[in-house]
């Protein structure tokens, strides 16, 4: 009777206790899943895909609330700067070999390589009659200079330089080629008039604001090998959302469609 007396008293005690505290636990609001903080990613972009890479990271960043920060150089100088220790948390490379190396060398995720784009080749120049005709002129026309981004370092040069031994015409121009360290030197050097032709991509003819207005011809694909475009996360954004939900919206068919309407297959 004394043991089932305390048990009374007990559970008497207990409901007591609860009653008091249920105005304070109902006052308590419920626990919910706070959003993702946001993030900095800095990515490391071709100089070919630059603008329109930060114009997709706008985008991007308004849509997550991460900031996404670009750095642009030809493709080789941006493998050199990472193998250097630079801290790009993602890759937008103009090729795919480069990125399929870092995932080979351990330094970068090979669950997240993915081709984001294919290039087309232009021959350019400002003046608007100069490369209308533009398969007639490289065969076998009078080009005086002709610029196009180091081959050793940029896909597109080294796109161009293919383009030049398939017409058979590499070891003729090599002597008056306008070298730059990247398409958009080599740009600069048709716009400027240092060069008045150039090869050079075509997204970057067509979304170079500035420039003065001219003449293009595409380059057949069939001359060079194909510009496939490869983006990879690296290991120093193994951990980065804002790097990893990036490289997931450029593979959005939105995304992927205006990237189409910019130079790109």
């Amino acid at each position: 009777m004394k043991r089932n007396g305390w048990l009374a008293r007990f559970t008497t005690m207990a409901a007591a206790w609860l009653l008091a505290a249920a105005p304070a636990l109902s006052a308590t609001p419920a626990a919910r899943p706070r959003p993702a903080a946001p993030v900095t990613a800095r990515i490391a972009v071709a100089a070919n895909f630059a603008d329109i890479a930060r114009a997709l990271a706008s985008d991007y960043g308004r849509r997550s609330g991460h900031r996404i920060t670009i750095s642009s150089a030809s493709t080789g100088k941006l493998y050199a700067q990472i193998h250097n220790g630079a801290p790009f948390d993602a890759l937008l490379a103009a090729d795919a070999s480069t990125p399929r190396l870092l995932v080979d060398e351990g330094l970068a995720d090979a669950s997240t390589l993915q081709d984001y784009a294919t290039g087309r080749l232009v021959l350019w120049s400002r003046d608007p009659n100069l490369a209308r005709d533009g398969e007639a002129l490289l065969r076998r026309g009078n080009i005086t200079r002709l610029a196009i981004a180091n081959p050793e370092l940029a896909p597109y040069g080294a796109a161009a330089r293919e383009t030049l031994l398939y017409l058979r015409r590499w070891n003729e121009l090599q002597p008056r080629l306008a070298i730059g360290e990247n398409v958009g030197q080599a740009a600069q050097f048709v716009a400027s008039g240092a060069a008045p032709l150039g090869l050079l991509p075509a997204s970057l003819v067509q979304t170079a604001r500035g420039r003065p207005a001219g003449s293009s011809w595409e380059v057949p694909a069939t001359w060079h090998k194909p510009i496939v475009q490869s983006a990879v996360l690296l290991r120093h954004g193994r951990n980065n959302a804002a790097a990893r939900g990036f490289l997931r919206y450029l593979q959005t068919p939105a995304v992927r469609a205006r990237i189409r309407t910019l130079g790109y297959d």
